[in-house]
């Protein structure tokens, strides 16, 4: 089985093609190549399918490291666009259509090499984000099993997100927080956890600790989440540097029922194949 390891601003993946395969994708598969030890490592798995719309050029699953699937991976989804250009099915430059799990998205390969990806709109709604609240609120005030108490927005970007606002990123506590509210009840199906440190209204510094793979290094989903919650709150303005340890995203927000577009990049590590 042949795959590509590439990255986006340092959050890794394993792309695969997938299409015309006969068989069901084996979760368990996914845990096997997750393993950074004895596979081959990755914070999330992208599988190229065929497309399931009319005018998509190609579909894609995500899978996490322990086997669980995901809705949304902007990184992800912009390394399956790069994959797509070399590959020849998608344009030297301009827009295409891609098969979400979340739904059908744009992308677009830009002129610097880089890569444009309609995130889709935010949505506020406790129902999309698997939270049990009655009616939507900012912040939301979830008390810990230590009994401790913080305040947090929380958006779904085809994926649930939980966004901290904090003085300081580097010093969080991401690992203790982040997997303190992933096992809250309060949420469905678990969350990712953003840590945003505003440093003026247009730069933001962002750690995110992920569902089913802990921190990386970036998340694109997590980006757009924390400008999301922070631009509604009037904090940041329509364009936004989110500076993440692995590298920087530019995102665009116009507001409330306007989608959020993310650019960055997507770059080639190298090439295998899996023989286990």
């Amino acid at each position: 089985m042949r795959f590509s390891k590439m990255h986006g601003a340092g959050n890794d993946f394993v792309v695969i093609d997938r299409r015309g395969a006969r068989e069901a994708f084996d979760p368990e598969l996914a845990r096997r190549l997750g393993d950074r030890h004895t596979g081959i490592g990755f914070d999330q798995l992208m599988l190229i399918e065929a497309p399931r719309t009319q005018g998509a050029i190609a579909s894609y699953a995500i899978f996490n490291p322990d086997g669980s699937s995901a809705r949304q991976c902007g990184n992800g989804a912009r390394c399956v666009a790069a994959w797509l250009k070399r590959d020849g099915s998608a344009p030297g430059q301009g827009a295409f259509a891609l098969d979400s799990p979340a739904g059908t998205i744009a992308a677009w390969a830009l002129p610097d090499g880089r890569f444009r990806i309609d995130m889709g709109e935010p949505d506020f709604s406790p129902d999309a984000i698997g939270l049990d609240a009655p009616t939507p609120a900012d912040p939301y005030v979830f008390t810990l099993g230590d009994g401790s108490r913080l305040e947090a927005g929380a958006v779904s970007m085809g994926n649930p997100h939980v966004v901290l606002e904090v003085a300081d990123a580097a010093r969080a506590d991401v690992a203790g927080i982040g997997a303190a509210l992933q096992r809250h009840p309060a949420f469905r199906d678990s969350c990712n956890v953003g840590f945003a440190q505003i440093l003026d209204a247009s730069h933001v510094r962002l750690r995110v600790y992920e569902r089913g793979a802990g921190e990386t290094l970036a998340c694109g989903s997590g980006a757009c989440a924390a400008v999301a919650v922070l631009r509604k709150r009037g904090k940041l303005a329509e364009q936004v540097h989110v500076e993440l340890p692995g590298g920087v995203l530019e995102l665009s927000w116009p507001g409330v029922g306007a989608p959020i577009l993310m650019a960055g990049p997507a770059q080639f590590v190298f090439e295998g194949e899996w023989h286990s």
